[in-house]
């Protein structure tokens, strides 16, 4: 029997065309795809969570796949994971998300090597996440530095997770503040 139970999917695509400077000639695109699931282990503590983890990479690879048909392979050089745990769980159901989001992403996006950010909470249905996104390939690059808002009016329900992947097309408009850029990235450790 499965441990994952869609009730839900969404997709949100912001496009940003300036931040009161010039409009750029290439709008930055931040997308994030959802899903909301029945938390299995809603109310109860669980030791072995390792099932739940591994299950969810399918999930996971979905969502990716989604943004990539979305915002197109070679467009993306940010991205970033979410999770909401409803209520009735606990933080570490939504931390199984870091590994199988995480995972999903990197092979949906050909092993891209800087850390995969993540933000989590465990909070009522409606509430808003800030989810940190920054460079695919080195984390350091500061242009890339970014977040994009993630939620569901009605998720999570108590008994719920709401998983998120976020992926982007660049670094912010009008950025100009120095530090690492991406054209600089030579040591491909996935820090800088």
């Amino acid at each position: 029997m499965s441990l994952i139970e869609i009730r839900k999917r969404s997709l949100t695509i912001e496009t940003t065309y300036h931040e009161g400077g010039p409009v750029t000639d290439k709008p930055l695109k931040l997308a994030a795809a959802c899903a909301v699931i029945k938390n299995p282990y809603a109310g109860m503590y669980e030791p072995d969570l390792m099932p739940f983890m591994a299950e969810l990479r399918n999930l996971g690879t979905l969502l990716a796949q989604e943004l990539v048909d979305t915002l197109g392979k070679e467009n993306i050089e940010v991205y970033s994971k979410a999770a909401i745990v409803g209520v009735n769980g606990e933080m570490e159901h939504g931390a199984v998300w870091h590994e199988a989001g995480g995972w999903a992403m990197r092979s949906v996006l050909g092993e891209p090597k800087a850390m995969v950010p993540a933000s989590k909470a465990v909070a009522n249905a409606g509430y808003r996440l800030m989810v940190p996104v920054h460079y695919i390939h080195a984390s350091y690059v500061r242009s890339h530095f970014n977040s994009m808002e993630v939620g569901i009016q009605d998720a999570p329900r108590p008994n719920e997770i709401l998983f998120a992947l976020v992926m982007g097309t660049g670094a912010r408009v009008h950025s100009r503040l120095g530090g690492l850029t991406k054209d600089k990235v030579t040591v491909n450790d996935g820090q800088r």
